[in-house]
């Protein structure tokens, strides 16, 4: 719920994985013990994580407006959302 004012969205991610030494594997070609390949993480994961968050935002923010005016058809929608703005008007 909004009274108009900015919507502040708080999120958390998990540290980004990395392999500083490789693993022990088996190389499924040949069937023979192996190293996993050594992993290279990301000094900073935000500029991709803002993008998933904003997305993941717009999606819930989407899914309110649906529950509030939704119907079968756009024009169903936008007949539902002008007859809110106008009852509050």
């Amino acid at each position: 719920m909004s009274n108009g004012e900015k919507i502040i969205i708080r999120a958390a991610m998990k540290p980004i994985p990395t392999l500083g030494k490789p693993l022990k594997t088996v190389d499924l070609k040949t069937g023979e013990p192996a190293d996993a390949a050594r992993e290279r993480a990301d000094v900073c994961a935000l500029p991709a994580a803002s993008i998933v968050g904003r997305a993941m935002a717009a999606l819930e923010l989407a899914r309110a407006f649906l529950e509030k005016f939704g119907g079968d058809s756009m024009e169903e929608i936008s007949r539902n959302y002008r007859g809110y703005m106008d009852s509050i008007s």
